[in-house]
């Protein structure tokens, strides 16, 4: 978020306003999933995106070691392995369930402790940037439940758990060097 921002100029509290939108290069998804959190309390977390980055990396550690997260669920495009085998180290210590798919979706879903059950579609990757990105995001069970259907479709059939292709990797790396 930047620094003369305040996610409440921005977003209203969750309570009062199921369905919102914005459009604005202010916010991070890690800001709004740390709102969400503040708001709902200790989740689990599907996230979907092309990519990931370093720094938003940091910040989902950071978010996790608040112990708000119960389990979060990583989905990223295989286009992107290069760079996501280069923090893989990092993925796996920040969270234990990354998959890859062929996945441009940047979807996240909070399904809290308490039931509440929140959706937010975004055109944010998991990288930073100074780009204006469209969100919106809905406390909807429906909605909610669609999306969470098809990411678990996703994750179930159509995509490689990412420990699985390091070691691939990994073997076959050690192959070569025989």
């Amino acid at each position: 978020m930047k620094r003369n921002i305040n996610i409440d100029d921005i977003l209203k509290p969750l309570s009062e306003c199921p369905h919102q939108a914005y459009l604005s290069n202010a916010l991070q998804v890690a800001d709004v999933l740390e709102w969400i959190l503040g708001q709902v309390g200790k989740a689990e977390i599907w996230q979907t995106s092309f990519s990931i980055s370093e720094e938003f990396l940091r910040r989902l550690f950071f978010i996790e070691k608040s112990g708000n997260i119960s389990a979060f669920n990583l989905v990223l495009d295989h286009k992107a392995t290069n760079k996501t085998l280069k923090l893989w180290a990092f993925i796996t210590q920040t969270m234990k369930r990354t998959y890859l798919a062929d996945n441009h979706s940047k979807i996240l879903l909070v399904q809290a402790e308490s039931g509440e059950q929140i959706s937010v579609v975004t055109s944010q990757n998991l990288t930073r940037g100074n780009r204006h990105e469209s969100t919106f995001i809905s406390t909807s069970p429906d909605i909610f439940n669609t999306l969470h259907a098809s990411v678990m479709d996703l994750i179930k059939n159509h995509s490689v758990p990412l420990t699985d292709l390091f070691q691939q990797r990994i073997t076959a790396a050690g192959g070569n060097n025989s």
